[in-house]
């Protein structure tokens, strides 16, 4: 049988060479471990927290689930685009934006929600901060092997770099977390604006708005696409049938409806949109409490949260996502036959621990993720998440150079797929 290219579960590396494009076979033992685990934190979750905490790591667990069997990627979503003007993920990304804005209209500006507490989006200031972080990030999830979605849902399928991404993550955060005032007040910035509050449009005036920005930019990767001549992105191991949606793949358009649905009901049930990087400064500052740093006196941890820091991680939303998310992608990867630990290389690592730290500094100071500051504050009609996008797509660029000396490949024009 003549080997076909497959894209790998590794998103820093191209497509990789497979003499078939079916999945192994399930790997059963892991399953029920991963759904017994599952079970243990829900039952764990409703017998000590808030209702909402459960429902939310259930969430997670499905967006791990999405993230994983679609290969859905924002780093490699980028870097495609950057190096060879392929567009087809960036489009899933206008696709999972436009789906996004729908739901978050009216939620927002109904104030919906499932438990009746106030419902907020992600509205940041523009300033310095915003620009050099986003820049950073765009750097980092390129060297990192993947961005803070990437990073969990690469950790639950097992590969064992992003082992040490996630932890210098959690440091770059932390890190992050202790400088931030310097970044929001002593450098320039300017207030929040959105889309809908801040121009006098209104939700629906700013629905409209985002969809025609959106459609632009699918038009835009169209055309650069046809100009270049891309190279298609290789397929996805996968099985047939109905077996499909159980063990994958999943196609790009079908997880951009799934992760927009399960952003709004994440904004639905804890009255803010899906966020990732927030409880990594909360995890690294907890642990450096416990070396003897006074993280409580960090400006970073003042008002609304000294209480989070002194709380239960399991109290703390975006954590208990998190590990619902790194869930999900286990039982994803666990139902397609495909966990693994991978290889550990001396240059992977040096990669993982400078785009971690990176991307975790660059989280802080830019409000967010991929997912906090890109999707959920595009999705929440604010300006800042458009800014990100750009500026994270200038750092893809940069990192394009880099990459090679990590011995990381960088697609190319005259590849079949990419």
């Amino acid at each position: 049988m003549t080997p076909t290219k497959v894209q790998p579960i590794n998103d820093a590396k191209d497509p990789v060479l497979r003499s078939d494009t079916k999945l192994n076979s399930p790997q059963m033992p892991l399953i029920y471990g991963g759904l017994l685990v599952s079970a243990i934190l829900i039952i764990y979750l409703m017998m000590t927290q808030s209702p909402a905490q459960p429902l939310l790591l259930v969430i997670g667990l499905l967006l791990g689930y999405t993230l994983f069997h679609a290969r859905f990627g924002f780093t490699s979503a980028f870097r495609r685009f950057m190096s060879v003007g392929n567009g087809e993920a960036l489009r899933s990304h206008m696709l999972m934006l436009a789906v996004a804005v729908t739901l978050f209209a009216p939620i927002l500006a109904f104030g919906l929600s499932f438990f009746g507490g106030p419902v907020n989006g992600y509205v940041s200031p523009v300033g310095v901060s915003l620009v050099v972080g986003a820049f950073m990030f765009g750097i980092g999830m390129q060297l990192g092997g993947g961005c803070a979605s990437g990073t969990l849902y690469a950790v639950g399928g097992g590969r064992s770099v992003m082992f040490i991404t996630l932890l210098f993550f959690i440091i770059g955060a932390t890190v992050g977390a202790a400088h931030l005032p310097f970044w929001t007040e002593d450098l320039p910035s300017f207030e929040p604006i959105s889309l809908a509050t801040s121009t006098g449009l209104g939700y629906g005036g700013a629905w409209v708005l985002s969809l025609a920005l959106f459609a632009l930019i699918a038009w835009i990767s169209i055309v650069v696409e046809r100009r270049k001549k891309s190279p298609k992105m290789a397929p996805v191991p996968s099985a047939q049938g109905w077996k499909r949606i159980l063990r994958g793949s999943w196609p790009l358009f079908a997880a951009a409806i799934a992760l927009a649905v399960l952003n709004a009901l994440t904004l639905m049930t804890r009255g803010a949109p899906w966020g990732i990087t927030s409880a990594f400064a909360l995890w690294g500052s907890k642990a450096a409490m416990f070396f003897g740093i006074d993280t409580a006196s960090w400006g970073y941890w003042q008002g609304a949260n000294a209480e989070v820091l002194q709380s239960s991680i399991f109290a703390d939303s975006t954590t208990v996502l998190n590990f619902g998310v790194i869930l999900g992608a286990f039982l994803a990867s666990a139902a397609g036959g495909l966990f693994k630990f991978s290889k550990v290389t001396g240059k992977n690592a040096a990669a993982s621990v400078i785009g971690g730290l990176l991307m975790g500094y660059g989280a802080r100071l830019a409000f967010g993720c991929n997912i906090g500051a890109y999707f959920g504050g595009i999705a929440s009609f604010s300006l800042h998440g458009y800014i990100w996008g750009i500026l994270a797509m200038a750092g893809t660029f940069i990192a394009l150079f880099l990459r090679p000396m990590f011995g990381f490949s960088v697609p190319k024009i005259k590849d079949t797929f990419c």
